[in-house]
Formats: structure tokens, sequence, C-alpha cells
């Protein structure tokens, strides 16, 4: 299903180009809504276009994406007239906005009515004698027009079983892309057949966002407003999470890329992998004492928000296995905070799920932005920013080899075995990790059935975890390596207990 990421196709080309545009408005423009207005026509500049029937569906659906990429929501488009592409521009035009819900949306102008789950017959169809999808066919829902085989669309019950068999391959199963990335069935369609995204369910990892062919689904940035913040002359610190190594091109080292975004204007730049650190050392002794010894059947890790929700959402009873540790990103911003009380933060990572745990009201998350590395190439190429050049001034150095594994699946749990094993030698520990909502559906449902007992678990909702995140720029393997790289310049492998600063 992923085989789409990491190639820089005409969505993601778009999706930056907006991001660019967005921040350059955000960094050069004198009137606004005019140049507001006018970013369409930049954008789509030419007569005949490439992607749609037309160039007026095609600044269409670039109209919505500004929209959303300016923090504001979609407009409806049932209506007559469905309003200015700057309508409530003024409430998006601030330095400080939280993200409302939904994040993520469906641009009904660019989906497509993908069928959503139906076997055809190709032409590759030889109309053999042996007919064995004929035979196999449960509900007989397979007969021959013209020599060619041919399925009753109303009598498939989509088992499959005639693709399976088929000797010249020569029926396909056609999936809605968005609808199999998404583990937990938030994906509905409407009358049209477009898709819609039914928010009670959604938890945000954006991963149907990532597999849309025809790139209809998009979510919120805030990009603007954090520049706007920036030029308000408020002090704003930045916390990266360790997914960022190799994310700005392989030339560009983790000190490159601090200095770089000091030089974009961030008054000073921690690893969100502190956090992670203090989280690991915790949810280390929490194991030992509680889990290892039986009072608590199994935990769960909370790093990954969308996970967490998920867990919440369809297994209340898991609630209280999940870890009451701060998140990475929320236990960093505290740090941030307490010693800079005067300063704003921001969180650049690759999710799409922060941004919603950062306006949660449940627990402060003293997170004021959140954007993506998606994001920050916009705001990067918008200021001219050209990262391989950069000369680095900084040094990239808090963090140790266990926070900045988090970035990777499998990564959180190992970091707290090596915990364990470091403090508590002899504790017997058992480690499970399920990578992509569908699997941490399989896994919650083990361990509710008593499966999993003893275990540490992790999720992660993106498979190959944060690396694979909605918001990131490079393929996932490569990714990985990089990460894995980072990890190996850390000077300590596991945080050391004397420093840990107590929450």
């Amino acid at each position: 299903m992923s085989s789409m990421r990491g190639i820089d196709t005409p969505v993601r080309q778009r999706r930056r180009r907006v991001f660019k545009e967005v921040a350059n408005l955000a960094y050069n423009s004198a009137n606004l809504k005019d140049d507001m207005e006018a970013l369409p026509y930049k954008i789509v500049d030419y007569e005949e276009s490439e992607y749609w029937e037309s160039v007026y569906r095609d600044r269409a659906v670039i109209r919505e994406r500004i929209r959303l990429a300016m923090g504001m929501s979609l407009r409806p488009e049932n209506r007559e007239h469905p309003g200015h592409l700057t309508q409530g521009l003024e409430e998006s035009n601030i330095d400080e906005k939280y993200y409302e819900p939904p994040l993520m949306q469906v641009i009904p102008s660019a989906c497509n009515a993908c069928p959503e789950n139906r076997y055809e017959v190709t032409n590759t169809c030889m109309g053999c004698l042996a007919h064995p999808c004929q035979l196999v066919c449960p509900k007989g829902a397979i007969s021959f027009k013209g020599g060619k085989s041919f399925i009753d669309q109303e009598k498939c019950i989509k088992c499959g079983k005639c693709k399976d068999i088929c000797p010249y391959d020569a029926i396909c199963h056609k999936e809605r892309p968005c609808k199999s990335a998404c583990g937990i069935n938030a994906i509905k369609s409407d009358k049209f057949g477009r898709a819609y995204i039914d928010n009670d369910m959604c938890v945000s990892c954006g991963m149907c966002m990532v597999s849309c062919p025809f790139g209809a689904i998009a979510d919120k940035s805030q990009i603007f407003q954090l520049i706007r913040a920036m030029q308000s002359g408020r002090k704003i610190i930045a916390q990266v999470a360790p997914a960022f190594a190799g994310q700005f091109g392989s030339r560009v080292t983790p000190d490159m890329f601090k200095t770089a975004l000091k030089e974009l204007g961030f008054a000073d730049v921690y690893e969100t992998a502190i956090g992670a650190d203090i989280g690991c050392m915790a949810e280390a002794e929490h194991y030992v004492k509680e889990v290892a010894t039986g009072n608590q059947a199994f935990a769960l890790t909370s790093c990954c928000p969308s996970w967490s929700v998920m867990a919440k959402n369809l297994f209340p009873e898991t609630i209280d296995k999940i870890s009451n540790e701060l998140t990475p990103m929320v236990a960093t911003a505290r740090i941030i905070k307490q010693e800079h009380p005067d300063a704003s933060v921001v969180f650049i990572g690759p999710c799409a799920s922060k941004k919603l745990e950062a306006s949660r009201r449940t627990v402060r998350s003293d997170v004021d932005f959140v954007i993506t590395f998606e994001e920050l190439t916009g705001m990067f190429e918008a200021k001219g920013i050209l990262l391989d050049e950069i000369k680095a001034m900084d040094e990239m150095r808090d963090a140790t080899a266990a926070g900045r594994g988090y970035g990777v699946a499998g990564g959180v749990a190992s970091a707290i075995e090596e915990c364990i094993k470091t403090y508590y030698p002899g504790t017997e520990v058992k480690i499970e990790h399920a990578e992509s909502l569908a699997e941490c559906k399989k896994m919650l449902l083990l361990a509710k059935a008593g499966k999993k007992n003893g275990c540490l678990i992790e999720g992660m909702a993106c498979p190959g975890g944060c690396v694979a995140g909605a918001g990131t720029n490079i393929p996932i393997a490569q990714a990985a390596k990089e990460v894995a790289k980072f990890k190996e310049e850390a000077q300590e492998r596991v945080p050391v207990v004397d420093n840990r600063t107590e929450q």
C-alpha cells in the first residue's frame, strides 16, 4: 500500500508548492487579501490542465488546499455561492491559532469517487476452457459473455477466490486507497460515491492523506500563524522530533539543521528526544514495579497520539493501562518553559496527530504550534534558505540514543527495555510492538483477551513508526537508516538517573 511514499509525485509537489506560497504570503505580502485571491492563478498559470479536465477544477482544488494551509476550514460545497477564497481570513491572520478539528479533510472537488471494493475482469481474460473462476465462485456470480468471464456485482460477495485461481491474473481487485490505508474504517462514502471522513472515528494519523493518488485529502497547517508569531518579536523556541534526521537532504547534519532553524528565526532548538529520555526512565520504572510484579496486566506506550486515542475510543477498558507519562513532545515543552518562561514552543515533527495533541485541553501541552517537516520545508523555500550550504554554528547534543530511537517503530519499546536492563538488571521484559492502526487494533484485541499479560506494548499508527508519518519528506527505509545513524552519534546510550528532571 505504501508504494507511493517517498516518490516525488505531482501531488506532493503541489502540497509543497502551496506551503511555500502560504509561507511566502506571511513573509512578503503587503495586501494579504488580494495576494491570497491571486494565488490560485499564480500556481495554476497555464491554459491546459495536466491533471484535471480543466484549469477551473485545478484552481478549485488549489483554493481549498490554500484555505487548509492557512488553518481555515473548507468552504461548504453545496451552497450556490460558496463565498470567497478569503472568507474567514481575519480570524486566521493572527499570531496564534489552535487547530480546530476536523484536522483531516477530504476536498470534495478533488475526490475521484474510487470504487470502494470490487473485483473486475480485465481485458486480459483468455476465455479459457477450464473456467476455474466460475467453478470457485460460491455465489454463482460469474458467467460468460462473448467468450469472456463477467462478474455480476449484485451477486459478488468480494471473497476474491476468482482472482486467486485465475491462471492469467486477469481479475483485478479495486480498492479505495484512502480506505485501505485507514486501519479503523473511518472513511465512508457520500451519496455521490465520494470519500468523507467520519470524524468520530478518525484519529488523525494522516495515512489516508498520503495514500490518495488524487491528493484529495489534506490537513490544516499553522505555518502562517507561526510566521506571524515570529514576526511579532515573540521568543519562539523549536523542539524537533528525532525523525528529522535526513529529512532535509542527506548532506544536512543535525548541527547544520539546528543552525538553519536559528537562521529562520527560532531563538533556540531542543531535541524532543530529551522528553523521550525522561519518559523512558519513568516507563521502565513503572514496568518493573507494576507489570513485572503482576499488579497490572500489561502496559501501553503513549507517545503516538493516534494509537492512544484509538485505544481509548475502541477499547475503553485499556485506559488505565496507557502510560500516564507525558509524551516526549509535552515533556520537552515543559522543560523549555521551565528554562524560558517567556517563550512560545513549536514542535517540528513528522506527525499529523501531534497537531491535535497540542490543542487538547485535558493535559496542558505547553506546545503553542505544531508544524511538520514538509511544512517547514515550505518555510525554508519561501525564505530562500539552502540547507545544503549552511555552515554549522551549533551543536545538537541533548539526548541519548534511547530517546532518539523513538522515531522508528519498535524504538520506544526497545529504549524502555534498555533502561530496564541497565537499571533493573535481572528483570525479565516482554516486549510487543504493533505498527499501522489495523495491527494496533489486533494487538489490543489480543491484550483484551488476556493473551499479552506481562507485556510492554508499543503502538505506532504509521507503518514504520514516526519516520513514516504523514508530514515526512523522504522514503521510509532511508529515514529509518538516518535515525539509526543519529542515534549512534549520541554520547550516552541511556539517560543518566541523576540528571532526570522530576515532573
